[in-house]
């Protein structure tokens, strides 16, 4: 089959590697049909990641059609439509048992890390039964995407670890998808103000459209000060969304006492919390892997239209283009981008 490979920092192609077989009874075989990019993707290439090693299949996000399962598998069967989970979870584990999938002491975030991903023809799926969720038919699938990765990630890690209740002020400081993926879903808790920051004039003027009360283009000046000359002293809930030292700052400097820092991003180098200002102002920081305990719930928001990812899809790619994909995302300021449906048809 033909896959994108991992190559190093840096480094990527476009490659013919073995079709991945079934390794035990649990396993599925999905035939990946629409698939995507992540920002974790792009942290990966850049070497913030050091346990993805050269020959891995990237990817961790997905829906597609069921081409073999393993023997102990109950859920699914051949042709069934599912949607990917970037969490693998056995259910069985302490950690599953706590609804910390993220954790699971065998799986976790694998796909597209540890063993190969979503970014090729097919994928091997362990734990199938916990770690897929079948798509109706009829179903936008492209749509279901947004739901392996980025809206749980948005929502648990930014929006329910950082407490959003009603009447709160929210600052989300990065629009990318994620950022878009918390906005969105902030919005079910009527947040009183959610002001999006980030350095994009595209990013920002969809981040109003999609219900972001008012905006700040960090490049312009300072943007702690312009956030806080519209609070009465910080915000409630501040949501780090890119993972650098810059953003992180902000997130730090705008939080108002006994407000919550809630950290999505990925960090590739450390951050200086300056904790000899924050001791004192009852604060509460997060961070966190995303568990996806809350797709089934976000599914049944797709469905009844409180929430529609497919907004967040700006361009379109055959499976062979995935090259090019990556140039676009990874240059989304020049190319107007948020995510990208990568199609094998």
């Amino acid at each position: 089959m033909k896959a994108l490979v991992y190559l190093g920092p840096g480094k990527i192609a476009w490659e013919t590697v073995p079709t991945p077989e079934i390794l035990h009874p649990t396993d599925a075989l999905v035939k990946i049909t629409k698939t995507t990019i992540c920002g974790t993707d792009l942290h990966i290439l850049k070497g913030d990641v050091p346990a993805v090693g050269s020959g891995r299949i990237l990817g961790h996000e997905g829906v597609g059609i069921i081409e073999e399962v393993g023997s102990a598998v109950r859920g699914f069967k051949k042709s069934d439509h599912v949607l990917i989970s970037c969490i693998t979870s056995c259910g069985r584990c302490g950690y599953c048992k706590r609804q910390m999938y993220a954790h699971c002491e065998d799986g976790g975030w694998i796909l597209g890390h540890l063993i190969d991903g979503t970014q090729a023809e097919y994928v091997r799926i362990p734990h199938a039964d916990n770690s897929l969720y079948p798509i109706a038919a009829g179903k936008d699938e492209e749509a279901l995407v947004m739901l392996s990765d980025i809206f749980p990630t948005g929502f648990e890690i930014g929006v329910l670890s950082g407490a959003v209740k009603p009447g709160d002020v929210v600052a989300i400081i990065g629009a990318g998808p994620i950022g878009m993926a918390a906005l969105l879903t902030a919005k079910l808790y009527s947040p009183g103000k959610i002001i999006m920051v980030d350095t994009d004039h595209f990013r920002l003027d969809t981040a109003r459209k999609f219900g972001a009360t008012d905006v700040v283009n960090s490049a312009d000046g300072d943007a702690v000060k312009a956030i806080l000359a519209q609070t009465k002293d910080g915000v409630d809930v501040a949501i780090e969304a890119v993972g650098i030292p810059q953003t992180f700052n902000i997130c730090q400097r705008i939080v108002r006492p006994g407000g919550h820092i809630a950290n999505i991003g990925v960090h590739g180098k450390g951050v200086e919390l300056e904790l000899q200002k924050l001791w004192i102002q009852n604060i509460t920081l997060t961070t966190g892997l995303v568990n996806t305990n809350t797709t089934p719930m976000l599914l049944k928001t797709v469905e009844s239209k409180q929430l529609m990812p497919e907004a967040l899809i700006t361009h379109h790619f055959k499976l062979d283009q995935i090259l090019r994909a990556y140039e676009v995302f990874g240059n989304a300021a020049s190319e107007n981008a948020l995510k990208v449906i990568i199609s094998n048809a």
